[in-house]
Formats: structure tokens, sequence, C-alpha cells
């Protein structure tokens, strides 16, 4: 069963504890800028945390535009060979989500790699924030935010014959009943 890393936003705490375990894993050093995971953060209002984790993407736009032909994809997990790199940094570029990295001190640019199947971020995490779940179950938090979402709405707006009109849900109630 093929497992994928997702992230639940809303308990992202900033902590960063993700960052400092994959760098120590991977380049044995507390340097959260040697993390193949980044928290960013948007403040003031709202305040947002994320941690943005590599999708391991189906047909991975990194390895299209590496000219050595360094990217592969094994067993679900995308890697760059650190011996055919080159360094050209056009897998950085090309990764729609800037997931990855470049470090002055690394000859190459790094990603994750799911610590070969048993990421640390995930069990370091204290919050639950990132999760390591089967692929069928990936978007299973975004369906659930949506029913919440939608569940609290107070009102619906929509639009009838080009004026904008607004339901309130008592009135919903109504007419199902008028119905």
């Amino acid at each position: 069963m093929k497992k994928k890393l997702t992230v639940i936003a809303e308990r992202c705490s900033g902590c960063r504890v993700c960052e400092l375990v994959c760098a120590i894993k991977h380049f044995s050093v507390n340097n959260p800028k040697k993390s193949a995971i980044r928290v960013m953060v948007v403040y003031p209002h709202p305040v947002i945390r994320m941690p943005i984790v590599c999708n391991q993407c189906g047909d991975p736009k990194c390895m299209d535009n590496c000219p050595m032909k360094a990217i592969t994809k094994n067993n679900g997990i995308v890697e760059i060979n650190q011996d055919k790199c080159i360094a050209c940094t056009k897998c950085v570029m090309a990764c729609p989500f800037g997931c990855i990295f470049v470090h002055d001190d690394v000859r190459t640019p790094f990603k994750c790699d799911l610590c070969q199947g048993d990421p640390e971020c995930v069990k370091a995490c204290p919050k639950k924030a990132i999760l390591y779940i089967p692929e069928h179950m990936l978007g299973q938090s975004q369906r659930m935010a949506n029913l919440l979402k939608y569940a609290h709405m107070k009102e619906v707006e929509y639009e009838e014959k080009g004026e904008k009109k607004i339901i309130k849900y008592a009135e919903i109630e109504r007419r199902r009943d008028e119905d």
C-alpha cells in the first residue's frame, strides 16, 4: 500500500521540530536550513503555519527538467542521485510546490526521501500536523473541513437572473417545509 505525507495546517503550532529532526537525520546537524521540510509562517492576521512537504508527484516536474536524468522515482519516492547531479538547480525552479532546497554547505539540491518509508518528521511532530497515510486517504482532512464549514454556514449566497441573493438557513428550512 502506497503512503504519502499530508499536512493538517490547522494543527501546526510552528514549533519547527520537524525541520530539526529532518536536518539531524540527513545531515547530522541541528540546522533547519538543511531540512527537506519547511514550516512556512504568514502573519500578522490571520496567522498561518504550514509545513511544506514533497508530494512525491506522480509526474514529477523536477525529474522532467533534470538535464542529467539524476532524478528518478523508485517505489513512489522521487530521489536525487547525488553522483549524477551537476547542481544546475533546474529541479528547484521546476518544483511547483517549492519542495527542493539548496544550501551553501551541500553540493547538490536535496528533497524529502520519506526517510525511506519511516518519516522522522511524522514521529516528532507534537501536534500530529504531519501524517504519513495511505494514498487513498489523501484529501480526507480537506473533505472533513469542507463538511464542517458547510455545516456551520449561516447563509448561502447565489445569483438568480443576474441578481445577487442570499438565503439564510432558517429560510431554507422554511422553503423545504413549504414544498
